[in-house]
């Protein structure tokens, strides 16, 4: 909120210096900072829009800001990407004997993410360029009942004689994709057809294991558990309305070089919701 204010201060004060710059115009640049709620899609997200504000009329109570610029800026939830993440090992689906302790139960090795700011310049009602932010999630349900050290200069599993109800090995990084949008005409309901791409960078957060069994209950580390610290790739999403199916594809290793697997690489796939 300090931060809105603060910057809601400085719009401000932009505004004071233009409209001292040209006293004669009848037109005075803004930019105006607003809090918008969207019934359809039932979301909030706060926008900053450039434009112009009419003082033509003499009435002030009918005077209007109105856009004069293509480029927008805003909080907001969207992307939120629901789907299951695999791993291939030297370009195959199937793990080698020595990566062998991250074999993972498929159905339960998920990806989640979403954005949550985005900033971009829309050229025409059919194609838009747009940066954006969010996290991201990756977890591997592991079959084998092993626990991955801490601190250690390469990805080291210990074995042990539990046998756990859940062993999850979890990533998180802030993602940064840069999307090319292109859409469709709205039909008869209002809604369009979607399809963006573009590549992104990630930045590694934290890893995490998370373990459940009957000896020692629920227990949670931390730790970067030799994780790339820095990822890229490329992704697509395709959808109609607030729905789509997405996919994503990290070109660079899992691990750190050296520090792990070599050429085991993530590709993510499933559900999206709010283009």
């Amino acid at each position: 909120m300090k931060r809105l204010l603060i910057t809601a201060l400085l719009c401000v004060c932009t505004g004071a210096i233009l409209a001292q710059e040209k006293p004669k115009s009848s037109r005075d640049t803004l930019v105006v900072i607003t809090t918008d709620t969207l019934k359809k899609n039932k979301k909030n997200r706060i926008m900053i829009e450039f434009g112009k504000k009419d003082t033509s009329d003499n009435d002030t109570s009918k005077r209007e800001f109105k856009p004069s610029s293509k480029f927008s800026a805003q909080f907001t939830l969207a992307r939120v990407d629901l789907g299951l993440s695999t791993y291939t090992d030297n370009g195959s689906f199937t793990l080698s004997p020595q990566n062998a302790n991250l074999e993972r139960e498929t159905w339960k090795s998920s990806n989640f993410g979403l954005e949550v700011f985005q900033m971009g310049y829309r050229f025409n009602s059919h194609f838009k360029v747009y940066l954006a932010a969010g996290l991201d999630w990756n977890h591997m349900r592991l079959k084998e009942n092993i626990t991955f050290q801490k601190k250690q200069p390469m990805l080291t599993a210990l074995t042990e004689t539990i046998d756990f109800k859940k062993n999850r090995f979890s990533s998180q990084y802030l993602r940064v994709p840069l999307s090319f949008q292109l859409r469709s005409k709205d039909d008869h309901k209002g809604d369009r057809f979607n399809f963006v791409f573009g590549p992104e960078v990630g930045f590694l957060l934290n890893g995490k294991i998370k373990q459940v069994s009957n000896e020692r209950g629920k227990e949670k580390f931390k730790d970067d558990y030799n994780f790339n610290p820095f990822r890229y790739g490329a992704f697509a999403r395709l959808g109609y309305g607030g729905m789509g199916i997405y996919a994503k594809y990290y070109m660079n290793d899992v691990f750190a070089d050296g520090q792990g697997p070599a050429e085991f690489k993530n590709l993510s796939f499933g559900l999206m919701f709010g283009f």
